[in-house]
């Protein structure tokens, strides 16, 4: 009795801490793709700037090895990216110092045998790193196959588990997400993909399901919806739920579209998701398993994720449009230009969205239900593909410079 009363008080101890991680990465850190809500929502209340430049604001630049659209992971007193190398043949995890910008580690990841093909502006290192306060993990397509691996805060290689063969199309981006013990990764390609749960201490394959032979690009969206916790997946003409411990199919619907990279998004009582091949659709769908379409329409919204606040939809279109929809309706409250070509994802903080585009200028505006007011607009560099993190009053940008040679860099901004 005593053994099982010291069992409950470590696992209570446990799940206090992990509450406790959670509360203060809320505030501080952004453990991983679409941040520390997983939904692109920023802490509210921090003092970020409004306007930078090369010069301006700038806490701390630092230049990156090699080449990726990761988005930076901020943990702690770290800040964690995903590169190759492909001079050297080498897909890494890269740490660096937090308040300096200092280079701490570089850690190999697979060595040789990079996929060359796929879009021109795909990377070997897209997959951005995910933390759950004991480890990190990355996704890497490498030898025809998609594999995932998990390292401890030094930088070691803790295990690695080859996912799924994988059929080069497009490319291949899809983060890694953690719920409890399992890590779910998705690995949609025109061979036929996987979705799998593995074990985050050991990386043995807890459960698995098999996908259609499309091409896909989404990550799992681990999400609150309809009472429960469901991980969602949009493309391959399917919109489709699990039970993100075991696996289990809970709900799954026709639709959508082929190819997507949007990760699903919810307010809670429906989940929504967007794609642009073979046509763009975006989609609402009731989270409950009754199959029920809410709104449908066909903006391209096909790379930024969307971000849902107070019963609405914020989103910046591939083209360049910020649009505001009705969750529950589609209805649209308005619709403005703010720049051209987007992939990176929007994050909000407040009422204040930020948007990076392609040619590396990041767009503030205010967004509210009522209206759309562009705020400022600042240019880093000539290229970016990755989404910020925002935390901790800093705001943490990947981009590049073209040329010969074409360089990268991570920048803090902050007042």
């Amino acid at each position: 009795m005593n053994r099982i009363r010291a069992l409950v008080s470590v696992s209570l101890f446990f799940a206090s801490s992990l509450a406790g991680f959670a509360a203060a990465s809320a505030s501080t850190d952004w453990p991983g793709w679409r941040g520390p809500t997983r939904d692109g929502q920023a802490a509210a209340g921090q003092t970020v700037p409004l306007k930078w430049s090369e010069t301006q604001n700038v806490v701390w630049r630092t230049g990156v090895r090699g080449k990726g659209h990761s988005s930076p992971t901020v943990v702690g007193d770290r800040i964690y990216l995903a590169t190759a190398d492909e001079a050297a043949g080498e897909q890494l995890v890269l740490a660096f110092d937090r308040a300096a910008g200092k280079p701490a580690w570089a850690t190999v990841v697979h060595k040789g045998k990079l996929n060359q093909a796929g879009h021109r502006n795909t990377s070997q290192a897209s997959s951005t790193v995910t933390w759950d306060g004991e480890r990190l993990y990355i996704n890497f397509i490498n030898d025809d196959a998609v594999h995932t691996t998990a390292l401890d805060r030094a930088g070691k290689v803790l295990w690695q588990q080859r996912v799924s063969e994988f059929v080069m199309h497009q490319g291949f981006g899809s983060s890694p997400v953690v719920h409890d013990s399992i890590v779910v990764v998705s690995a949609d390609h025109r061979g036929g993909g996987k979705v799998v749960g593995l074990d985050a201490r050991s990386g043995r394959v807890v459960w698995r399901q098999d996908r259609p032979q499309i091409p896909n690009y989404v990550s799992p969206a681990l999400l609150q919806a309809a009472g429960r916790t469901q991980v969602v997946l949009g493309g391959c003409n399917l919109v489709v739920s699990l039970d993100p411990l075991t696996g289990r199919k809970l709900w799954e619907i026709a639709g959508s579209t082929e190819e997507m990279v949007v990760t699903a998004a919810t307010d809670g009582q429906r989940v929504f998701v967007s794609g642009g091949y073979p046509k763009n659709h975006v989609v609402a769908v009731e989270a409950d398993g009754s199959g029920k379409v809410a709104w449908q329409n066909g903006a391209r919204l096909y790379v930024p994720s969307m971000l849902v606040r107070d019963g609405h939809i914020f989103a910046v279109l591939d083209a360049g449009q910020a649009v505001c929809w009705k969750a529950d309706t589609g209805e649209e409250r308005w619709r403005e230009k703010v720049d051209r070509d987007f992939y990176a994802s929007p994050i909000m903080v407040g009422t204040r969205v930020y948007a990076t585009s392609q040619r590396g200028v990041t767009s503030v505006f205010e967004a509210t239900p009522s209206q759309f007011k562009l705020l400022a607009q600042n240019q880093l560099g000539d290229e970016a593909m990755a989404t910020p993190a925002i935390c901790g009053n800093r705001i943490y940008l990947r981009h590049a410079k073209k040329g010969s040679p074409r360089e990268e860099f991570l920048w803090c901004i902050g007042e």
